[in-house]
């Protein structure tokens, strides 16, 4: 059968203008994730000012705190975070921050759970940063805030927020 005149023009048309809008609905969805999915390995250094003594400046009469933070590796950062009542430890934290599948994950071990709880960091800046994991009961969110010498973290989720304050040693 042969093409009528100016259908050939019709179906290139219709063939590139279905293929265009595939094309830009793929863009948009790789933009999309790839947004929501900026915090990797790669932005690990923009950590460097968590690492030093840090000592809690909001903690109740009679008790004290701090949080530690060192470089073990080159992509990982290892901390304890101890609360003191008078001279007697109160609680402690294990904590991490650490690449995983080439995401970061803070990681908080302590004796209330039976194993590590990974929250995978969703934002991270030069000045904080702030982690998630909705499937824990409490905290769901942490969140870490620089400003010069001093830090803000808040532990949230179900409605409780519990914010901590602390200046570096």
């Amino acid at each position: 059968m042969p093409i009528k005149p100016g259908e050939t023009k019709k179906q290139c048309d219709r063939y590139c203008s279905e293929n265009m809008k595939c094309l830009i609905l793929f863009l948009v969805i790789h933009a999309t994730i790839s947004f929501g999915q900026s915090v990797f390995e790669k932005d690990f250094d923009k950590l460097a000012w968590l690492e030093g003594s840090w000592s809690r400046a909001n903690a109740k009469p009679g008790q004290t705190g701090f949080e530690t933070w060192i470089k073990a590796r080159e992509k990982e950062l290892i901390g304890i975070g101890v609360s003191l009542k008078g001279t007697d430890t109160s609680f402690v934290e294990k904590l991490k921050i650490a690449v995983k599948d080439n995401a970061i994950y803070y990681v908080a071990d302590v004796a209330e759970n039976k194993d590590p709880v990974y929250f995978r960091m969703i934002e991270l800046s030069s000045d904080g940063f702030i982690c998630e994991n909705s499937n824990h009961d409490f905290p769901k969110k942490i969140s870490y805030r620089r400003e010069g010498n001093s830090l803000k973290a808040i532990t949230s989720g179900d409605g409780k927020s519990i914010e901590f304050f602390f200046v570096r040693k």
